[in-house]
């Protein structure tokens, strides 16, 4: 079974045993068409040696990207029984798909996965089975509405994304930096603000920087608004927190669990596991071979 997870700038392949184990696994840079091609070769030397290895699936952050345009084209004479584009999956599907078969809710019924990096993506299980609305949009977390003001960035990519993902952490520390605050990521980048990185942010946070800590402490109150949204809609037993939640939870995942139970009615937070992911950035390819086998 294998994989392929499209992301801005990069495509990741993976080749899964019928146990989930990742037996080879390939990333490739550049144009998602040439590195889709790229990244499967990387994978097919193991495969071509496998017995049962028939299925290619196929994860993005979004069904609208225009890489996908490019990749089917690339990938078709190679793999005659590609699936339909209408058969891509939202990475944050595929990564609850990874994640309730081997994952933090392995095993679980009802999930939702909640995950920000570069984007802010998310995923739903629903008695055993992804839900992805009928458009295979759902959920897009990244357009949640959590503040009245009308903003470009919100405009653009969702609320969600603008405030919490990689690059809207790091904007809102070089505001404040801008306004006259000092912090010692500024130092760390020799005053290079362009340079500036998410962890930058969160490793001077981790060093006591006050500046840092405050913006960390503003994401934690975005991302628990964020997921009791999520959690008031889908009910889950189980709610899988991945990206910076899982890598950085030292320092968000206490804040995130007082917003949900903030958030929340008593009895659905009482009823609430919550579990930060542990398949790391692989979770969206694992989950597009499972999916595609299982189709």
């Amino acid at each position: 079974m294998i994989g392929l997870d499209i992301r801005d700038t990069a495509v990741v392949a993976v080749l899964i045993d019928d146990a989930g184990s990742v037996r080879k696994r390939a990333e490739a840079v550049g144009d998602p068409a040439v590195a889709a091609v790229t990244a499967i070769e990387g994978v097919m030397s193991v495969a071509s040696g496998s017995s049962g290895t028939g299925s290619l699936g196929i994860a993005a952050v979004s069904l609208e990207t225009p890489a996908l345009a490019r990749v089917f084209p690339a990938l078709s004479s190679r793999f005659p029984d590609l699936p339909h584009h209408d058969r891509v999956l939202g990475s944050g599907t595929a990564a609850v798909i990874a994640e309730s078969w081997i994952g933090a809710a392995r095993g679980a019924r009802d999930v939702a996965y909640f995950a920000v990096a570069e984007h802010a993506t998310a995923g739903m299980i629903r008695d055993g089975r992804p839900v992805t609305g009928a458009h295979g949009r759902a959920p897009a977390v990244a357009w949640l509405s959590l503040n009245p003001v009308e903003r470009e960035d919100y405009r653009k990519a969702g609320c969600v994304e603008a405030e919490v993902a990689a690059s809207g952490i790091v904007r809102r520390l070089i505001w404040r930096i801008k306004a006259g605050d000092h912090s010692r990521v500024r130092d760390a980048v020799n005053g290079d603000l362009g340079a500036i990185t998410v962890d930058h942010v969160l490793n001077a946070a981790r060093e006591r920087d006050g500046v840092s800590i405050s913006v960390i402490r503003d994401t934690a109150k975005y991302l628990g608004m964020a997921a009791a949204n999520l959690v008031a809609i889908v009910d889950p037993q189980i709610l899988v927190l991945g990206g910076i939640m899982a890598s950085a939870a030292d320092l968000l995942l206490d804040s995130i669990r007082a917003e949900l139970a903030r958030r929340l009615p008593g009895p659905m937070n009482d009823a609430l596991t919550v579990s930060t992911a542990t398949l790391d950035s692989d979770a969206a390819a694992i989950g597009a071979a499972r999916h595609a086998a299982k189709a």
